[in-house]
């Protein structure tokens, strides 16, 4: 099995990570590497920021100045070639960065738990590094929707069997 290094980084001071949500991340980005026979060595990274932060980001690289939840920067090439860490030989998939606040809003909002949420945004991003896109077609968002809620299934995660946390996510 190839290995996988996934760094996690939080950025922000707003929301303080609930234990286990670093697990939880390597769990998602593993899940969707096997599920995807994805066979190579790989590093990605994901990190935490404020609201404030991911605006800035979207205006910057989508032209959107707006808060979002997620954003995913692959460091695959539009012709499929990918870049190679000199030191391990592993693939660089990229970076995914979350927005806390936006991911506690959401789990709120849509009654399930923020590690559901944190690992829903986790699978929907893994997949983007992959090369899936949602905004090309109704066909391709349900294909990326199929398989976010197949891997999450697996990890025991999914929309029907979420597990819920006690106390406040906050």
């Amino acid at each position: 099995m190839a290995k996988l290094k996934v760094y996690v980084k939080n950025n922000q001071s707003e929301i303080k990570i609930p234990v286990g949500i670093r697990l939880l991340i390597r769990r998602c980005c593993q899940a969707v590497l096997t599920t995807e026979k994805f066979d190579k060595d790989a590093e990605v990274s994901v990190s935490f920021v404020s609201n404030n932060e991911i605006k800035n980001l979207n205006k910057i690289y989508r032209n959107k100045d707006s808060v979002t939840d997620v954003l995913s920067f692959p460091l695959t090439d539009d012709d499929g070639s990918v870049e190679i860490n000199p030191e391990t030989g592993a693939v660089l998939l990229g970076d995914v960065v979350i927005s806390l606040e936006t991911a506690v809003k959401q789990a709120k909002n849509y009654g399930h738990s923020l590690e559901r949420e944190i690992g829903f945004l986790t699978v929907h991003s893994m997949l983007h590094l992959l090369g899936y896109d949602h905004e090309t077609s109704p066909l391709d968002q349900q294909i990326m929707h199929e398989k976010e809620e197949s891997v999450l299934e697996k990890l025991g995660i999914s929309r029907d069997a979420t597990f819920i946390v006690n106390g406040d996510n906050t």
